[in-house]
């Protein structure tokens, strides 16, 4: 429905090659079930160990794909801001595909030691990673800026280059994630789990927006969902959106446990403002008050929209942290730093509200990703660090680290670089010659 360039025979041979042996469980999108009936979407199982793997391993397919249908010739420059996840996923995706470059720009010190090995150590001749001093809300801010910068655009399009995104300001970055939402709904209607029509919840730990507005869209397509229950660390600029309609980004910037949510401006917010309004005008004045004070207020009307379909909740670090142990000790369940959030923030919701609907949590990425933090909220000390802590985690759980984050060991580093905020562009440049 949305990519009607592209034949039916053509997709699915494109998902095939996108989804198959690059993913260790041939459900490639599988769910569990906790002791309670909830159901786990585990959207981890793929080369880097996040959910972004669900979208950047067709995403580039997608694009190469498109661009010979319309005939460019220049070399497509993808440009990333990560916090954490969507950096190795993309440059997982893009390593040595024809006709691209790919870099890769992270907050220094604000991602996870083993996020950090992952982009440090790429392989592939058509990528570059940079950290920036900065937190992720720098990245993108700087990237968003480059891609508006029009001289810069002439000068890469005289190099033969040209800006696209592997971020959720892609649309193409959304299309692919709106499929498991529908495979999960599958997933229970074949368990016995319910009936199908049955109306269902999805808890999902947020900080962009992205992943949880792809589900937003399958509901748009029929999917029968009661609430998308938006779940924040305790960077909960959405969480008291969601509550009073206020947006309000002026207040201090928490690294937690669970980075890839270290986020205090949600880019796709601005997507779901536009598509509950149908108003551009309305959508970029709040953008900038956002960009000029910091801050803005939605309607009553838009705002009473919004949440006939969200409800937000926050957990603190501490309480994802116990949630992590409680999981593991009552059920032997191991879960990321994450998705630990959108647990505890699950469990909280249907004590306050007695909401007794299925739900499936949307499990984003391998606890062995922050083996440090989990294995800290299940009571081990250790000074460890790096690779050493999955081994660790393994040794005290008996569970196997992935295979792709267990190859980290040993592996050479090959960027170090680092850039103050105003430096992007000039990196940009310099890798694109």
């Amino acid at each position: 429905l949305f990519l009607e360039e592209f034949s039916t025979e053509e997709l699915e041979a494109i998902a095939a090659a996108s989804y198959g042996d690059n993913f260790d469980d041939p459900a490639v999108a599988p769910v569990k079930y906790l002791e309670d009936g909830t159901a786990v979407l585990e959207l981890w199982h793929g080369p880097t160990s996040a959910f972004k793997d669900m979208a950047l391993q067709i995403m580039p397919r997608l694009l190469t794909a498109s661009l010979r249908k319309n005939g460019e010739r220049r070399t497509v420059s993808i440009l990333v801001a990560t916090s954490g996840d969507t950096g190795k996923a993309a440059l997982e995706g893009f390593r040595d595909v024809p006709g691209t470059r790919i870099m890769v720009f992270y907050p220094k010190d604000g991602v996870s030691q083993i996020q950090q090995l992952q982009m440090a150590t790429q392989e592939g001749a058509n990528v570059n990673v940079v950290s920036v001093k900065g937190n992720f809300d720098d990245c993108q801010t700087g990237v968003k800026n480059i891609f508006g910068d029009e001289a810069f655009a002439e000068t890469l399009d005289e190099r033969g280059f040209f800006l696209s995104s592997a971020n959720s300001i892609n649309w193409g970055r959304l299309v692919p994630q709106v499929v498991y939402y529908f495979s999960a709904y599958c997933d229970l209607v074949n368990a016995g789990r319910i009936a199908l029509g049955d109306r269902i919840n999805f808890c999902v730990p947020t900080g962009n927006f992205g992943n949880i507005l792809a589900g937003w869209f399958a509901k748009k397509m029929g999917l029968p969902v009661a609430k998308f229950i938006c779940a924040s660390n305790d960077n909960n600029v959405l969480t008291d959106f969601l509550n009073t309609g206020v947006y309000d980004r002026n207040r201090p910037f928490y690294l937690t446990g669970s980075p890839s949510m270290d986020i205090l401006v949600s880019s796709n917010l601005e997507r779901l403002l536009f598509c509950v309004t149908r108003d551009a005008e309305l959508v970029a004045g709040y953008m900038g008050q956002l960009s000029g004070t910091g801050r803005y207020q939605v309607t009553e009307e838009v705002l009473d929209t919004i949440r006939a379909d969200f409800v937000g909740g926050f957990a603190a670090d501490v309480r994802s942290r116990e949630e992590i142990a409680r999981l593991w000790r009552a059920e032997g369940y191991l879960m990321d730093t994450h998705t630990a959030v959108a647990a505890r923030v699950l469990d909280d919701y249907k004590e306050k509200s007695g909401d007794e609907t299925p739900c499936v949590i949307v499990s984003t990425a391998s606890p062995f990703k922050f083996g440090g933090t989990v294995l800290d909220a299940l009571g081990v000390v250790t000074d460890e660090q790096g690779p050493a802590l999955m081994e660790e985690l393994t040794a005290f759980t008996g569970v196997a680290a992935p295979k792709p984050l267990a190859a980290l060991v040993g592996k050479p580093v090959r960027f170090t670089d680092w850039v103050e905020i105003g430096g992007m562009e000039k990196a940009v440049s310099d890798f694109l010659r």
